[in-house]
């Protein structure tokens, strides 16, 4: 049974909710404020390892109270924090989100940390090995981003780049991933680039996945149950990993993921009992 590494972003998600999102300029109310656990990396390392994996994390965090906290929380899901890098005098990565009484978001996003990794985080790749899975997704730097992917194909890793949130990657990268996990729009740009992928699984929600034009049913959740598909997505990539990792097939990953998935919308936050 292979490894899970997960190299990417580390989040303080701070929320509140207002009646209304305010116009230029104006100020308004929020109501409660909550310190919940976020960003995309961490959030499929604690989805990897619920399915079973051996996950390690990588990325960065600040001196600060909440780096402290997420590292601890991570430790305490199984997942090894030693690649974890404490990131003296920088904040950790925050996302101000602000929800109205219809639901909609507003997000501002302060990379901090997840901005700062670099050539430590690559080099940590080098532990992995054939029959172990890098996970990638799209918020922390790109350079890094693909460094690592071409360094762990280097070294016999199967490489899953989940292109989230969506930006151009050079056509190598994308080829050499089995597969680049993508929404129905991050697949429209994909598509607009050239670059050609690996393999291409593309998720569309309540619809299921088609993994290389192989379409699969989602698992069924009553829309009574649907609490909040923030997370969805993470939990259905790190889900994935895991069972890519164990030595699953197409099919039984992408049914484990697509488990995964159904049961992430049962729940509030990006990670189930997500407050820091």
């Amino acid at each position: 049974m292979g490894r899970v590494m997960v190299l990417g972003s580390l989040n303080v998600d701070l929320v509140t909710r207002v009646e209304r999102h305010p116009r230029p300029g104006e100020t308004l109310l929020g109501e409660g404020l909550e310190q919940l656990a976020g960003g995309k990396g961490a959030n499929q390392a604690i989805a990897a390892a619920a399915a079973g994996a051996d996950v390690v994390m990588v990325g960065c965090v600040g001196g600060d109270a909440g780096g402290a906290a997420y590292v601890t929380r991570l430790r305490d899901a199984g997942v090894d924090v030693s690649r974890l890098r404490v990131v003296e005098g920088e904040a950790s990565g925050h996302a101000l989100i602000a929800v109205d009484d219809r639901g909609e978001n507003t997000i501002v996003v302060i990379p901090g940390a997840n901005a700062r990794l670099g050539d430590t985080e690559v080099d940590a790749v080098d532990a992995l090995g054939p029959g172990d899975v890098l996970l990638l997704q799209l918020e922390v730097p790109l350079p890094v981003v693909c460094a690592a992917a071409r360094r762990a194909a280097h070294r016999g890793a199967r490489v899953v780049v989940n292109t989230a949130p969506y930006a151009a990657l050079p056509h190598d990268v994308v080829a050499l991933a089995d597969p680049v996990v993508a929404n129905e729009h991050e697949m429209v740009a994909l598509a607009e680039s050239g670059a050609v992928p690996g393999s291409l699984l593309v998720t569309f929600g309540a619809n299921g996945a088609s993994w290389d034009g192989e379409t699969v049913p989602a698992h069924e959740v009553d829309p009574a149950d649907v609490v909040d598909t923030t997370g969805a997505g993470d939990a259905f990539c790190g889900a994935l990993a895991a069972a890519l990792a164990a030595g699953a097939d197409r099919a039984e990953a992408l049914d484990r993921a697509l488990a995964a998935g159904a049961v992430a919308v049962r729940h509030a936050g990006a990670q189930r009992d997500p407050a820091l």
